[in-house]
């Protein structure tokens, strides 16, 4: 029988491919054919409409690399064709995959858009091509638009290789087409020959996965045989339906009672931006949300989930007649918006309150267009999950997170498929991971059956999700894929099928597994760990823009509580939010996107730095008032040299001045011995009487590896990079100075064709040393990292994440520690044994990794390395090529509230005006393990002061938080400032105590 079934598939599958797909479409006219050639950008329909059109054929080339052609189409249906099914098919010249190659928008004749195309949905119904978009008729003559976008293939489609990196730079004028349109038909639909393909293709992909011996397969095998014995290849439209008899029987048969039960959701996952630039994704929405209305109008029981809140108001901002559709699918429940984010971030790099803020966005966008509060997130494809998600997902006002790219994992296979993910501070979420293993899903019988084998609560559980449809341009679902689903609704031997919403699915799966297995921590993900420091620039653009934007907010706070300043800006903070949120997308911040994206984050980030800097320099000066004083403003949560966290004043002076003797760096608190390389050989700590660097090594020594992962350029680095390394111990030049008591060494090096020049600082006061690093990267399929190796015995590493820090191992005792070799840390790493710790910080890089090792005299060395610049080829061949530069501290004898004090320092510098006096800080609290992360006025524009905090230490912490003005109420809020409980106010103040990483947003009312 294995033999028979061998047979019998190569025999289907050229009877598929060479007879029954080509008679899909029977008679057929061509269509007149006309083309006008957009000159730049893409152009609205009225202008598009308004051109001169010139006369074409088919073999038409068109379209340079992300060019737009528009084509009219016109011709008569003929009135012999009555009673037959009908459509318009266009072929544009496709070549990839949906969402890889060209696709097209459909027009009315009056430019309203209609449907999308794309290499799997090539047609338009007689039923939408009337002149407003109504049923046309045998008889008719039809005329309609093409907008046509000449998106490249930028990614080998199914082979995952760069095949031409080069087109994704944004295009000079000019270039040659790289299309030709292949067909322009009026045609007419064999329904029967398309209704067989998709049984035949059903019960196929269902054998496949059953073993040979089995009855069930032996079963549809002998129906697929007798089908194609009855299929006349000469005649295929006409013996189609005895063909699909021969299927009734197999197809009829139900599932069994204890089938595993898959929710399927029509899906599109769109990238916001990748392998194409902001501005496709915008007509790829369009095109997606086009598609799905329209079939929802043949197909009632579709449900079309649709996250992100970006993209929806992408529709809401340039498509006016879509728009209108969507809000109808969302009323009748078509369309479900899910997600409850601005855009499907990364959430390993994002800030604590940039994280925020996307559900903020998101759900608030939602909640003021639909009425709808969101309750799932939906993430299926970040590069791993922050542990403090969970927290966030709560405060949100949602209740269930979905991901799928843990399937991803290139080690350890995640032990759970729905689950509770407990966050770092406790809260638990519950959390389903599709076991289909994709957020694609063509609903195939192989694709059912894995599900139904992988799903890893069996036994306990029933239920799974599964996504369906075309991705990034795709479309959405096709009416293949819902008349794929109908198939297998209950089908013997496949999982039973159900078209419903993520609610549906979440509510059941939760109500039938209350007492799922919990996953404590983060999700991390074991592949894609380079997306930590790829495009250095676009992740310092993010990092300088979450930091400007809080102190925007907090000195235009204090400024208007003051009654110093008239207004607070709120609608230039609600873009500059949105357009900071939107380049935190999991393609954009991590790294992933074509130099097109990444070159417009760049310019992106520049303008809305000067716009923030405008900002807070009006508050500030508003605050300060004339005056000939000096004021220092620190938007840090802590007291830096007299100057209160929060507020501004006058500094107290750092302590001692510090000297430099030889090569010997001394400020009266650290020593710190720099060699003739420039690198550090001893820092000395003299209050605790420790040397801090490891005996035998150096510190801040830059390491030069070979980088050339084995598949993913730009996101991945595998761990044999480690295998190749090279210590830049080469210099040029190294020099000492003392300047207005801050000790200086510059240090210049060259190697290969780059050239690095580090400025190390001791300060007065200071027990860190400050490292400016300038990087003239000119490297190819590099890796560089600063080493940092101190005699500090820790088997575990502490990183800065949002809202809290979390411990790693720092060695390999098992499969899954080992996969952690490359890690994620925001604005400090610590490593530290009982009384003593060191901390490395940084103001814009992420990626990390911590070893341990032990040495011949019996002690132990751990080493913190930063990983500076990278230098992949693909998607971006000049990726992070120029100059940059970086800062990080060596902050010694620190603890774990060091670490975190210090990290604030480097990325909030204090800034300097000239004024009459200072202010006090406009909120003030007593513990210094409750840190404010964020202070605004109320979104809702009533005047409250709202202040986010979070309880820092991983203890329970006690604290009372006194405002710096008259408060009369304090409530406590959710991320959207929506009343959670009521507080009391005392002497003005509030009394808290928190839970560890706690994440507290208090909303006060002004007196």
């Amino acid at each position: 029988m294995h033999d028979d079934r061998q047979l019998i598939e190569e025999r289907l599958q050229r009877a598929l491919r060479e007879r029954i797909r080509p008679a899909i479409y029977g008679a057929a006219v061509p269509l007149d054919i006309k083309v006008w050639h957009a000159p730049g950008e893409p152009v609205s329909p009225a202008e598009a409409l308004a051109a001169s059109y010139e006369p074409a054929e088919i073999g038409l080339p068109w379209g340079a690399p992300w060019g737009t052609a528009w084509f009219h189409f016109s011709g008569q249906v003929p009135a012999e064709w009555a009673g037959s099914e009908i459509e318009a098919v266009i072929d544009l010249g496709f070549s990839g995959g949906p969402g890889f190659s060209a696709e097209g928008l459909v027009h009315t004749i009056k430019g309203v858009p209609l449907k999308g195309l794309h290499p799997r949905q090539t047609y338009a119904p007689l039923s939408i091509l009337g002149p407003d978009g109504t049923a046309a008729s045998p008889g008719d003559s039809i005329e309609f638009y093409v907008e046509a976008a000449a998106n490249p293939e930028v990614l080998g489609w199914n082979a995952f290789a760069p095949i031409s990196a080069d087109l994704g730079a944004k295009p000079e004028p000019g270039g040659k087409p790289i299309y030709q349109l292949t067909r322009a038909d009026l045609a007419v639909f064999n329904a029967e020959v398309w209704d067989l393909i998709l049984d035949l293709e059903a019960l196929n992909g269902l054998q496949q996965e059953l073993a040979p011996q089995e009855p069930r397969s032996r079963e549809i095998l002998r129906a697929l045989s007798r089908a194609l014995d009855v299929l006349d290849y000469e005649d295929v439209a006409g013996t189609a339906a005895d063909a699909r008899a021969e299927l009734t029987d197999v197809l009829s048969r139900p599932a069994h009672a204890s089938a595993h039960q898959i929710s399927a959701v029509g899906h599109a996952h769109i990238d916001s931006a990748w392998l194409w630039p902001l501005r496709e994704t915008r007509r790829k929405v369009a095109r997606t949300v086009s598609n799905v209305a329209t079939l929802a109008e043949e197909y009632p029981e579709l449900v079309f989930a649709f996250s992100q809140a970006q993209q929806h108001a992408w529709v809401k901002e340039n498509y006016p007649e879509i728009w209108e559709r969507l809000k109808k699918a969302v009323a009748e429940g078509t369309i479900v918006p899910v997600g409850g984010m601005w855009v499907e971030s990364d959430t390993n790099l994002p800030g604590g309150e940039a994280l925020a803020r996307q559900f903020v966005h998101g759900k608030r966008f939602f909640l003021d267009e639909y009425g709808i509060d969101t309750q799932e997130v939906w993430l299926p494809d970040s590069f791993g999950y922050t542990a403090a998600l969970p927290q966030l997902v709560k405060l949100s006002g949602s209740k269930w997170f979905l991901t799928q790219k843990i399937s991803w994992n290139q080690k350890n296979k995640f032990p759970h498929h729905t689950f509770w993910w407990e966050g770092l501070d406790g809260t638990q979420v519950f959390t389903h991971f599709p076991p289909i293993d994709t957020y694609n899903s063509d609903l195939s019988g192989r694709e059912l059956a894995r599900a139904q084998r992988n799903f890893a609560e069996n036994g306990a559980a029933t239920r799974s999700l599964a996504p369906f449809g075309y991705g990034d341009g795709g479309g959405g679902p096709t009416r293949e894929f819902i008349a794929t689903a109908r198939r297998v609704a209950n089908l013997e031997s496949s999982p039973r099928v159900t078209i419903e919403s993520p609610t549906e699915f979440f509510s059941a799966a939760q109500e039938e597994y209350p007492e799922a297995p919990v996953w404590s921590g983060e999700l991390y993900l074991e592949i894609h760990r380079a997306t930590y420091t790829s495009q250095a620039k676009t992740k310092q653009g993010n990092r300088r823009s979450e930091h400007l934007l809080r102190e925007a907010e907090l000195w235009s706070t204090a400024a208007v509580v003051a009654g110093k300043l008239d207004s607070y800006p709120y609608e230039e903070l609600d873009r500059i939010w949105k357009a900071v949120l939107l380049n935190q997308f999991h393609d954009i911040l991590p790294g992933s996107s074509i130099a097109w994206v990444h070159r417009e984050a760049e310019a992106t980030y520049a303008k809305l730095a000067e716009e923030l800097e405008a900002i807070i320099a009006k508050a500030q000066q508003a605050l300060a008032g004339e005056g000939s004083n000096q004021v220092v403003f620190n938007a840090a949560p802590h007291t830096r040299e007299g100057v209160p966290g929060l507020g501004a004043g006058i500094t107290t002076g750092a302590g001692q001045a510090a000297t430099i003797d030889g090569q010997v760096l001394d400020n009266g608190l650290i020593r710190v011995t720099v060699d003739d390389r420039g690198l550090i050989t001893s820092l000395y700590d003299v209050a605790a009487d420790r040397e801090v660097i490891a005996p035998g090594t150096a510190a801040n020594l830059l390491q030069l590896h070979v980088d050339t992962p084995n598949q993913w350029d730009a996101w991945d680095v595998d761990s044999f990079y480690k295998n190749t390394v090279r210590d830049i111990t080469e210099v040029d030049t190294v020099d000492y100075s003392v300047e207005d008591g801050v000790a200086t060494v510059v240090v210049k090096r060259s190697f290969n064709r780059s050239s690095v020049t580090q400025t190390l600082r001791l300060r007065p006061g200071a027990k860190r040393v400050d490292i400016e690093t300038a990087m003239d990267w000119h490297e190819s399929e590099k890796f560089l990292k600063a080493a940092y190796p101190v005699d500090v015995h820790a088997d575990r590493s502490a990183s800065e994440t949002q809202f809290g820090h979390i411990f790693r191992p720092t060695h390999q005792n098992t499969s899954w520690d080992a996969a952690k070799f490359e890690i994620a840390a925001h604005r400090w790493v610590h490593v530290g044994e009982p009384g003593y710790g060191v901390a490395v910080v940084n103001d814009s890089t992420y990626g990390h990794d911590v070893n341990r090792t032990a040495r011949e005299d019996g002690g132990t060395t751990t080493t913190i390395r930063t990983s500076l610049i990278r230098a992949p080829r693909f998607p971006d061949p000049q990726t992070d090529q120029g100059l940059h530069v970086v800062n990080h501290a060596l902050v010694v004898g620190a603890g774990i509230p060091e670490a975190i004090e210090e990290g604030y320092r480097i990325n909030l510098p204090e800034r300097v005006v000239t004024g009459a006096t200072g202010a006090d800080p406009i909120v003030a609290i007593d513990n210094g393990n409750v840190i404010v992360e964020a202070v605004k006025l109320a979104d809702d524009q009533s005047g409250d002061v709202v202040v986010r905090l979070y309880e820092s230490s991983g203890g329970r912490s006690r604290a009372t938080i006194t405002p710096g003005f008259k408060a009369s109420a304090v409530t406590e809020v959710d991320l959207l400032e929506r009343t959670l409980s009521e507080h009391n106010l005392a002497n003005g103040a509030v009394a808290l105590e928190l839970r560890p990483f706690q994440i507290l947003t208090l909303r006060f009312t002004r007196a």
